[in-house]
């Protein structure tokens, strides 16, 4: 397995599974797939799926360590470009389906809804660690400082799951929010308590 991992072929492999809930969604489309109303079941989709994308980034970590794999860890920052990537397409679809891309509507539906803005918020984050994320960032903002700024990618994944859990709560659905947030917990849970025992 570490040697698959280590292999030439695991990132092409990788950036292809990370493509196909977008893959999926575009042939859901086209065949009329998506349910009663299409353009909520898109915004829906590519928000989940930033969602399951930021807990992923959250398990590689513990994953490497805990399985002693450290071929894992040239993984994180193509999955992190995912996570922007889906983000972007749930603000695009929010911003098309929803609201037409009136850009002046768009600002004060964002300051209107709290869900909305903390789902934006959470956005800003993911924009500054995917500018971020490439080797000539690291050398200008120094390994400290570097990594300092990637740990908000934790506060990324905390107003996410408030975003979802606002959203949800016009409809009193709460099922997918408890499952993401027992996720969410636990990885951040985890490094919390190795933290904790290094002193």
């Amino acid at each position: 397995m570490r040697k698959l991992l280590a292999g030439p072929a695991a990132k092409p492999a990788l950036f292809l599974l990370c493509l196909l809930p977008l893959a999926w969604l575009v042939y859901a489309a086209w065949a009329d797939r998506l349910g009663a109303n299409p353009a909520e079941a898109l915004v829906r989709a590519t928000g989940d799926w930033t969602l399951r994308s930021l807990c992923l980034v959250l398990a590689v970590t513990p994953l490497r360590v805990i399985s002693a794999t450290p071929q894992l860890a040239r993984f994180r920052r193509m999955l992190g470009l995912f996570v922007f990537f889906y983000g972007v397409l749930h603000l695009l679809s929010y911003a098309w389906f929803d609201m037409g891309f009136d850009v002046p509507e768009i600002v004060r539906d964002i300051f209107k809804r709290p869900f909305i803005l903390v789902g934006f918020a959470a956005l800003v984050l993911l924009l500054l660690l995917a500018a971020t994320s490439f080797n000539r960032a690291i050398k200008r903002l120094g390994a400290r400082r570097w990594q300092a700024l990637h740990r908000s990618v934790y506060a990324a994944a905390l107003l996410a799951l408030l975003h979802f859990f606002w959203m949800r709560a016009g409809k009193n659905d709460f099922g997918e929010v408890a499952v993401y947030a027992v996720v969410v917990a636990l990885l951040l849970g985890w490094r919390v308590a190795r933290r904790w025992r290094k002193g």
